[in-house]
């Protein structure tokens, strides 16, 4: 039993199917409990920073987080049993409020359950739609109660749609910087984070990317160090067995914790495309930003995504200050001229250093997760 029948405390039911919000779900619970006191009950689907602050997972993030569309299909099996569990626990009218945290294919799906409940329905950053399938605005609208964005054009995009839209701030700015400095010894040079994803496909498709242009790198560098992210949401051995055939061809060492404990050491990073990037800009560290799915992914993409940049912090920005090397161009050869001609140039750098501090002022204050749960608490 999730929540006895008499307690006096408000079910809140949380649904974030991502690590990124797995981690802004925990903040976001960390606040509404500091607010509310002891009078709620959290439950939903999340990982390990959501458990931590005292959610009852009811299916783990991992089950249902993956990428592109011939990803999706061979983990439909597990996606289809996370969403009948979810939806039988809406539909037993225990929680008092639904928070969706991004995810949208699952979530949306979800929140029709919950409207029919006559749950509220409170979404917490919120789905790209601006970027493609517009449409889906329309089911926002009929679905949503409020909604916290978290991106500074995000607000007059949805409430312009009818949606209503806060913008709370980037939670990112309430996470503390990591104060780690050193993992390698006797480093002399550069060094370069290399953070392939959160997910254990995204770490497949990019890793070995990353480590072939660190190795081409390291036949004429042997000054430069590596560092590879291990994000808590992808076994540390799943990295190793992809990193292992590249020891003694170059420098590097796998850094586990999350992107922060390598960002906080790099002089460059290469980074998936997603809300590392973001983070990556709020350590000010320069990057290159890389992206690759399977062909029918890329191809569907191309068909059906408006915006001609994929990173956060270009988008933000207004125009290109971060370089971006997608499918077919996120080649070792490309990514190591890219480290090469950066880490050499410290005009280069310092340039990206400042792009990234007007990106930085742009997300505006901390605070996000305490104004998102001043929303939230309002539904109840």
């Amino acid at each position: 039993m999730l929540q006895e029948s008499n307690s006096p405390q408000k079910c809140v039911m949380i649904v974030a199917g991502e690590a990124s919000g797995d981690m802004h779900g925990a903040n976001l619970v960390r606040q509404m409990r500091s607010q509310a006191g002891d009078s709620l009950f959290f439950c939903g689907v999340g990982g390990q920073a959501m458990r931590s602050a005292g959610v009852k997972i009811v299916i783990d993030a991992s089950q249902l987080s993956v990428v592109g569309i011939t990803e999706v299909i061979r983990k439909l099996p597990e996606i289809f049993a996370g969403m009948s569990a979810t939806k039988r626990i809406v539909l037993s009218g225990l929680p008092d409020l639904l928070i969706l945290v991004d995810f949208p294919d699952f979530n949306l799906r979800l929140a029709a359950v919950a409207k029919r409940m006559g749950i509220p329905v409170f979404y917490y950053i919120a789905p790209q739609v601006w970027a493609w399938r517009q449409g889906r605005v329309r089911t926002i609208r009929k679905l949503v109660d409020r909604m916290a964005v978290i991106l500074p054009f995000e607000e007059e995009f949805f409430t312009s749609h009818g949606v209503p839209a806060t913008f709370v701030g980037h939670p990112l700015l309430d996470v503390e910087k990591s104060s780690h400095t050193t993992t390698v010894s006797d480093r002399d040079g550069p060094v370069v984070g290399l953070l392939p994803g959160s997910r254990p496909g995204e770490v497949e498709r990019h890793l070995p990317i990353m480590m072939k242009a660190a190795a081409m790198i390291g036949k004429s560098r042997d000054d430069i160090t590596f560092l590879v992210s291990c994000a808590p949401s992808v076994p540390i051995e799943h990295v190793a067995r992809i990193t292992e055939p590249f020891e003694g061809r170059t420098r590097f060492a796998l850094v586990a914790g999350g992107a922060g404990e390598v960002l906080g050491q790099s002089t460059l990073v290469v980074t998936a495309s997603g809300t590392v990037g973001l983070e990556t800009a709020l350590y000010g560290v320069p990057m290159v930003v890389i992206y690759r799915v399977s062909l029918v992914s890329y191809l569907l993409a191309r068909a059906l995504v408006r915006i001609k940049n994929i990173s956060l912090v270009n988008l933000i920005a207004g125009r290109e200050i971060v370089p971006e090397l997608i499918q077919g161009n996120a080649s070792a050869g490309n990514i190591a001229g890219q480290i090469l001609q950066m880490v050499g140039d410290g005009k280069v750098l310092e340039e990206a250093r400042r792009n990234l501090a007007m990106v930085r002022e742009k997300l505006g204050g901390p605070g996000a997760s305490a104004r998102a749960a001043q929303i939230a608490l309002g539904l109840l």
